[in-house]
């Protein structure tokens, strides 16, 4: 097992960090600390082998953490702030998500730390394969629906309901987007548009901001644009 920590100030970066833990079966959470200086005290009497950690914290900044860290750990840095990436990797982190990062960015960055042993990297894929789901099920109307993930094509709100498009037909859904993106957390999609999530193996071809699915044209938001180009553009070409 991987013994693992997050030292985060943010409730939701918390959970979503909790949830990417969860679902890989070789990491094992032992704290999670919104408090930096909280944490330092636990790791000074607890062997932890990487650390999850925020740059913008309260009271010390991410940053000045590492530098006063007394043991060498591997740490994988988060923050919604591109302009770090050269300061931490001077110190030698393992690697660097910016937020908001997919289950699938966080899992590469886990490898690195692995890297080192293939025998805990197959168990990390493994591990990640076996509960990945290829459906939902969905409710429509007094129905419940199951619907394969890679039969979808992109998913689109509409006020107080979303619109699931597949390649013959579009369900009706009375779940909001962010529903959606939490029970996408292991698949390939990706929202790239306030109002849209895409299922990134369906992409045919990047415009400037627009995605091309089959004969659909959909925008990529000024908010979502880097994300997605760090995420899923660079695994296309």
């Amino acid at each position: 097992m991987i013994s693992c920590v997050i030292i985060e100030d943010q409730a939701p970066a918390q959970r979503i960090l909790q949830k990417y833990i969860a679902d890989v079966e070789i990491l094992e959470l032992k704290a999670t600390f919104a408090d930096p200086l909280v944490a330092f005290e636990y790791l000074k009497n607890n062997p932890i082998d990487v650390i999850f950690l925020d740059v913008h914290l309260p009271k010390i900044s991410g940053i000045d953490f590492l530098e006063i860290l007394p043991e060498k750990h591997q740490i994988i840095l988060t923050t919604a702030f591109s302009d770090y990436a050269l300061q931490g990797y001077e110190l030698n982190i393992v690697d660097y998500l910016l937020k908001p990062f997919s289950f699938q960015r966080f899992l590469k960055a886990v490898t690195k730390v692995t890297s080192h042993n293939p025998g805990t990297l197959k168990n990390i894929t493994e591990s990640t394969d076996t509960k990945a789901k290829d459906y939902i099920f969905i409710k429509s109307g007094h129905e419940h629906l199951k619907i394969a993930l890679k039969d979808i094509l992109f998913i689109k709100s509409e006020s107080d309901y979303t619109e699931i498009h597949m390649l013959t037909k579009k369900h009706l859904a009375s779940y909001s987007l962010k529903t959606w993106s939490e029970a996408l957390l292991n698949a390939d999609f990706c929202q790239v548009h306030k109002s849209y999530i895409i299922n990134t193996e369906k992409i045919t071809k990047v415009s400037g901001n627009q995605v091309f699915i089959e004969d659909k044209v959909i925008p990529i938001g000024r908010a979502f644009k880097d994300f997605f180009h760090e995420n899923y553009l660079n695994d296309l070409s």
